[in-house]
Protein backbone atom coordinates (compact mmCIF):
# COMPACT_ATOMS: atom_id res chain seq x y z
CA UNK A 1 0.00 0.00 0.00
CA UNK A 2 2.65 2.43 0.47
CA UNK A 3 3.81 2.29 -3.02
CA UNK A 4 0.54 2.95 -4.38
CA UNK A 5 -0.25 5.96 -2.56
CA UNK A 6 2.97 8.09 -4.64
CA UNK A 7 1.41 6.46 -7.92
CA UNK A 8 -1.84 7.86 -7.38
CA UNK A 9 -0.43 10.81 -6.26
CA UNK A 10 0.88 11.04 -9.98
CA UNK A 11 -1.39 9.73 -11.43
CA UNK A 12 -4.17 12.79 -11.72
CA UNK A 13 -1.67 14.99 -12.92
CA UNK A 14 -0.45 12.83 -15.66
CA UNK A 15 -3.75 12.33 -16.37
CA UNK A 16 -4.67 15.87 -16.80
CA UNK A 17 -2.01 16.41 -18.83
CA UNK A 18 -2.92 13.55 -21.38
CA UNK A 19 -6.30 15.33 -21.34
CA UNK A 20 -4.97 18.76 -21.95
CA UNK A 21 -2.86 17.38 -24.92
CA UNK A 22 -6.10 15.55 -26.48
CA UNK A 23 -7.99 18.32 -26.13
CA UNK A 24 -5.35 20.50 -28.12
CA UNK A 25 -4.87 17.96 -30.84
CA UNK A 26 -8.57 18.07 -31.32
CA UNK A 27 -8.55 21.57 -31.99
CA UNK A 28 -9.20 23.28 -28.40
CA UNK A 29 -7.45 26.24 -29.59
CA UNK A 30 -8.94 26.48 -32.96
CA UNK A 31 -11.41 29.32 -31.69
CA UNK A 32 -8.90 32.64 -29.84
CA UNK A 33 -6.31 31.25 -32.66
CA UNK A 34 -9.17 32.22 -34.99
CA UNK A 35 -10.51 35.36 -33.26
CA UNK A 36 -7.09 36.58 -33.19
CA UNK A 37 -6.99 35.97 -37.02
CA UNK A 38 -10.58 38.22 -37.63
CA UNK A 39 -8.74 41.23 -34.82
CA UNK A 40 -5.49 41.39 -37.23
CA UNK A 41 -7.22 41.12 -40.15
CA UNK A 42 -9.96 43.93 -38.66
CA UNK A 43 -7.03 46.19 -38.25
CA UNK A 44 -5.46 45.69 -41.53
CA UNK A 45 -9.26 46.90 -42.92
CA UNK A 46 -9.05 49.87 -40.69
CA UNK A 47 -5.58 50.65 -42.10
CA UNK A 48 -6.62 50.61 -45.22
CA UNK A 49 -9.46 52.89 -44.81
CA UNK A 50 -7.55 55.20 -43.35
CA UNK A 51 -5.11 55.45 -46.04
CA UNK A 52 -7.80 56.62 -48.68
CA UNK A 53 -9.65 59.01 -46.28
CA UNK A 54 -6.10 60.61 -45.69
CA UNK A 55 -5.65 61.01 -49.81
CA UNK A 56 -8.98 63.03 -50.11
CA UNK A 57 -7.97 66.36 -49.18
CA UNK A 58 -5.23 66.67 -51.61
CA UNK A 59 -7.39 64.58 -54.28
CA UNK A 60 -10.44 67.56 -53.58
CA UNK A 61 -7.96 70.31 -53.12
CA UNK A 62 -5.77 68.99 -56.91
CA UNK A 63 -9.50 68.62 -58.21
CA UNK A 64 -10.85 72.01 -57.38
CA UNK A 65 -8.20 74.10 -58.69
CA UNK A 66 -9.10 72.69 -62.35
CA UNK A 67 -12.64 71.74 -62.02
CA UNK A 68 -14.26 74.12 -59.60
CA UNK A 69 -17.56 74.28 -60.99
CA UNK A 70 -17.95 70.51 -59.63
CA UNK A 71 -19.08 71.86 -56.29
CA UNK A 72 -21.70 69.32 -55.82
CA UNK A 73 -19.20 66.08 -56.61
CA UNK A 74 -16.66 68.15 -54.48
CA UNK A 75 -18.66 68.72 -51.75
CA UNK A 76 -20.36 65.14 -51.41
CA UNK A 77 -16.94 63.60 -51.18
CA UNK A 78 -16.09 66.22 -48.12
CA UNK A 79 -18.91 65.69 -46.13
CA UNK A 80 -18.79 61.94 -46.68
CA UNK A 81 -14.70 62.35 -45.39
CA UNK A 82 -16.13 64.23 -42.51
CA UNK A 83 -19.01 61.35 -41.79
CA UNK A 84 -16.33 58.75 -42.31
CA UNK A 85 -13.60 61.12 -39.34
CA UNK A 86 -16.46 61.93 -37.31
CA UNK A 87 -17.63 58.79 -36.52
CA UNK A 88 -16.35 57.18 -33.35
CA UNK A 89 -15.57 53.32 -33.66
CA UNK A 90 -16.67 51.94 -30.28
CA UNK A 91 -14.51 48.64 -29.35
CA UNK A 92 -16.95 46.02 -29.86
CA UNK A 93 -17.68 47.10 -33.55
CA UNK A 94 -17.30 43.26 -34.43
CA UNK A 95 -20.23 42.31 -32.58
CA UNK A 96 -22.29 45.68 -32.11
CA UNK A 97 -24.66 45.18 -35.66
CA UNK A 98 -25.68 48.56 -35.48
CA UNK A 99 -22.12 50.31 -35.24
CA UNK A 100 -20.53 47.98 -37.80
CA UNK A 101 -23.42 48.45 -39.94
CA UNK A 102 -23.12 52.41 -39.87
CA UNK A 103 -19.31 52.00 -40.62
CA UNK A 104 -19.75 50.08 -43.43
CA UNK A 105 -22.26 52.02 -44.50
CA UNK A 106 -20.35 55.36 -43.84
CA UNK A 107 -17.67 53.70 -46.08
CA UNK A 108 -19.83 52.72 -49.20
CA UNK A 109 -21.00 56.05 -49.19
CA UNK A 110 -17.54 57.87 -49.54
CA UNK A 111 -16.39 55.18 -51.91
CA UNK A 112 -18.98 56.08 -54.26
CA UNK A 113 -18.81 60.12 -53.73
CA UNK A 114 -15.24 59.35 -54.58
CA UNK A 115 -16.43 57.34 -57.62
CA UNK A 116 -18.27 60.25 -58.89
CA UNK A 117 -15.26 62.49 -58.74
CA UNK A 118 -12.59 60.47 -60.46
CA UNK A 119 -15.82 60.31 -63.11
CA UNK A 120 -16.38 63.81 -63.72
CA UNK A 121 -12.37 64.50 -64.07
CA UNK A 122 -12.62 62.55 -67.66
CA UNK A 123 -14.12 65.99 -68.74
CA UNK A 124 -11.33 67.82 -68.09
CA UNK A 125 -8.47 67.22 -70.22
CA UNK A 126 -6.05 69.73 -68.36
CA UNK A 127 -6.43 67.82 -64.51
CA UNK A 128 -5.30 64.54 -66.64
CA UNK A 129 -2.39 65.72 -67.39
CA UNK A 130 -1.82 67.36 -64.04
CA UNK A 131 1.44 65.04 -62.71
CA UNK A 132 0.23 66.01 -59.08
CA UNK A 133 -3.31 64.81 -60.01
CA UNK A 134 -1.83 61.63 -62.13
CA UNK A 135 0.39 60.58 -58.76
CA UNK A 136 -2.77 61.22 -56.15
CA UNK A 137 -4.88 58.92 -58.53
CA UNK A 138 -2.70 55.82 -58.75
CA UNK A 139 -2.58 56.19 -54.85
CA UNK A 140 -6.14 56.18 -54.68
CA UNK A 141 -6.74 53.52 -57.58
CA UNK A 142 -3.66 51.36 -54.94
CA UNK A 143 -5.30 51.88 -52.11
CA UNK A 144 -8.59 50.66 -53.25
CA UNK A 145 -6.89 47.44 -54.41
CA UNK A 146 -5.96 47.44 -50.94
CA UNK A 147 -8.81 47.52 -49.17
CA UNK A 148 -10.13 44.63 -51.77
CA UNK A 149 -7.34 42.15 -50.46
CA UNK A 150 -8.01 43.63 -46.94
CA UNK A 151 -11.81 43.07 -46.99
CA UNK A 152 -11.33 39.83 -48.73
CA UNK A 153 -9.14 38.49 -45.89
CA UNK A 154 -11.63 39.59 -43.32
CA UNK A 155 -14.52 38.15 -44.88
CA UNK A 156 -12.58 34.93 -44.80
CA UNK A 157 -11.56 35.25 -41.44
CA UNK A 158 -14.71 35.42 -39.92
CA UNK A 159 -16.61 33.04 -41.70
CA UNK A 160 -14.18 30.37 -40.22
CA UNK A 161 -14.29 31.53 -37.10
CA UNK A 162 -18.19 31.92 -36.90
CA UNK A 163 -18.79 28.49 -38.91
CA UNK A 164 -16.03 26.91 -35.98
CA UNK A 165 -18.55 28.40 -33.04
CA UNK A 166 -21.83 27.00 -34.62
CA UNK A 167 -20.03 23.33 -35.67
CA UNK A 168 -18.82 20.75 -33.94
CA UNK A 169 -16.59 19.69 -32.16
CA UNK A 170 -16.03 23.95 -32.23
CA UNK A 171 -19.42 24.43 -31.15
CA UNK A 172 -18.62 22.09 -28.03
CA UNK A 173 -15.62 23.66 -27.19
CA UNK A 174 -17.20 27.11 -27.60
CA UNK A 175 -19.31 25.89 -24.89
CA UNK A 176 -17.10 24.99 -22.46
CA UNK A 177 -14.19 27.08 -22.38
CA UNK A 178 -15.15 30.38 -24.72
CA UNK A 179 -18.36 31.23 -23.92
CA UNK A 180 -17.36 35.04 -23.79
CA UNK A 181 -16.50 34.35 -27.54
CA UNK A 182 -19.15 36.00 -29.62
CA UNK A 183 -20.27 35.71 -33.33
CA UNK A 184 -18.45 38.57 -35.29
CA UNK A 185 -20.03 40.86 -37.95
CA UNK A 186 -19.64 40.82 -42.12
CA UNK A 187 -19.31 43.36 -44.59
CA UNK A 188 -22.36 42.74 -46.51
CA UNK A 189 -22.26 45.38 -49.04
CA UNK A 190 -20.57 44.57 -52.15
CA UNK A 191 -16.72 45.23 -52.84
CA UNK A 192 -18.17 46.62 -56.28
CA UNK A 193 -19.94 49.00 -54.50
CA UNK A 194 -17.29 50.87 -52.89
CA UNK A 195 -14.51 50.94 -55.43
CA UNK A 196 -13.25 54.01 -57.35
CA UNK A 197 -13.09 53.72 -60.75
CA UNK A 198 -10.46 52.95 -62.76
CA UNK A 199 -9.59 56.16 -64.82
CA UNK A 200 -8.43 55.54 -68.41
CA UNK A 201 -5.74 58.62 -69.37
CA UNK A 202 -4.71 57.06 -72.50
CA UNK A 203 -8.51 58.16 -74.06
CA UNK A 204 -8.53 54.70 -75.61
CA UNK A 205 -11.64 52.43 -75.22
Amino acid sequence: MSHARPVLKFAAPVALLCAVLLLSGCGINTIPAQKQAVNAAWSQVLNEYQRRTDLIPNLVATVKGSAEHETDVLEAVTNARAKVTQTQIPADILTNPKAFHEFEQNQATLGGALSRLISVTENYPDLKANQNYLVLQAQLEGTENRIAVARRDYILAVQQYDTTLTTIPGRWYHSMFYSSYLPVQNFTISEQAQQAPKVNFSGTP
